[in-house]
Order: C-alpha cells, then structure tokens, then sequence
C-alpha cells in the first residue's frame, strides 16, 4: 500500500511557541522549518509512501519544502491544524479518491524511513489507525484507508479522542522517530540524543553557539 501523507505547517513566525524558553524567538522559526524538511525528506524515502502533500501558507517553508519533492498546497481555511489537514487530505482525495490518507505531524526531525514504514503497514488492515506521541497524550500520525475519511482530532490529549473516534491505536514498539515530535527544550534534547536530521542537527548548533 502507497500512501499519500498530508503535513500541516503554521506560519513560521507562530510556530514552536513552546520552544521560545529554549530557542529564543530569533531562533525559533529556523528551528521550526528544519524540523519540517527533515520530516518531509523522512517522508519521501519510506518505501510506503507515494507522496507528500504540506498545508502551509509560510511562503519560505513552500519553496524550502517544495525543493525536497513535496507538493505543497496553500492553506485557506485558515481554521488550525485540524482544518489544514482536512483540507489536504480533501484535495488529494480529489486527485485519487482511493488513496489511502495519513496526517503526519511536522515536527518528527528524528524521523526513520523504515520505521514510519513499519507504522504505516500497521496501520494498513484498519479503516483508521493513529500512533501516540512520546508523552502519550498527543497522537503523531492519524492514518485513514481508502474509502475512509480521516477525522482529525490533533491538539491537547488528541490520544484520548482519536481513541474514542474509533481510530485504533498502533500497538508498535521499536518506532520512537515515529512518536517524538518536539514541542520544549526538553523534547529537542532527547530528540538530539535520538539522532536528528541534518537541517535540524545545524540548527541545533546554532542554537548551542547562541548558547
């Protein structure tokens, strides 16, 4: 099964809020769009997935995302994440309304080809299946079969509801890339103790050096 994957991304002047305490707000977007092209270019090397549409109305994230194969679609509802991610998957379903459809967060800059491969032939039997972040309240990864409407539920103890929505939860070990998204300083340090991409690992320096 080939999946087409739907990547929500905010402005980067809003997004990372948490991140500030770390970062710095001089810092911060750079952060953010890095670990979006590490995510997008995880992305495009799983062997399960055909392609990778990003919602997103920051015009230096289109072009920087773009630039790694992603297609990239303008976000108008302008009604958060859920919204971007049910317009995206709306426009591909679209194009091929028997594409199976997973929303994937921008945020996973430790993201392993074969390990979200792994999350995604799990996923693949049920008419919707979800992956938990590492604090295991949130979800990074909401998948929906052909046929299926995928429903997002993202945000504050998004686990819970995708749970009751009927979603079933992915019961994978060995896929931390999958599930640690970064939000705090504290999940940018043991993503880097993970093993992050390249954007994000120079990123991350230049934060060390501000430092």
């Amino acid at each position: 099964m080939q999946w087409t994957l739907v990547i929500p991304l905010k402005p980067l002047a809003h997004a990372k809020s948490r991140l500030s305490a770390a970062s710095g707000e001089a810092l911060r977007p750079g952060l953010a769009l890095a670990f979006a092209q590490d995510t997008v270019a995880a992305a495009l090397a799983c062997p399960a997935v055909r392609d990778v549409a990003v919602v997103t109305d920051d015009a230096l994230a289109r072009r920087e995302l773009a630039a790694l194969g992603a297609r990239v679609v303008p976000d108008p509802p302008g009604g958060g994440l859920n919204a971007a991610l049910a317009h995206g998957a709306a426009l591909v379903r679209a194009a091929r309304p028997e594409a199976p459809v997973a929303a994937l967060n921008a945020d996973l800059p430790t993201l392993r080809p074969l390990e979200l491969a792994r999350a995604l032939d799990c996923a693949a039997p049920f008419p919707r299946a979800f992956m938990p972040d590492a604090a295991g309240s949130g979800t990074t990864l909401l998948c929906a079969a052909a046929g299926t409407e995928l429903r997002p539920a993202f945000g504050t103890a998004s686990r819970a509801r995708h749970s009751a929505s009927g979603a079933v939860e992915l019961p994978l070990d060995g896929v931390d890339s999958v599930r640690q998204d970064v939000d705090t300083g504290e999940d940018l340090r043991t993503a880097l103790s993970l093993g992050v991409g390249p954007r994000t690992a120079a990123a991350a320096a230049r934060l060390l050096i501000a430092d």
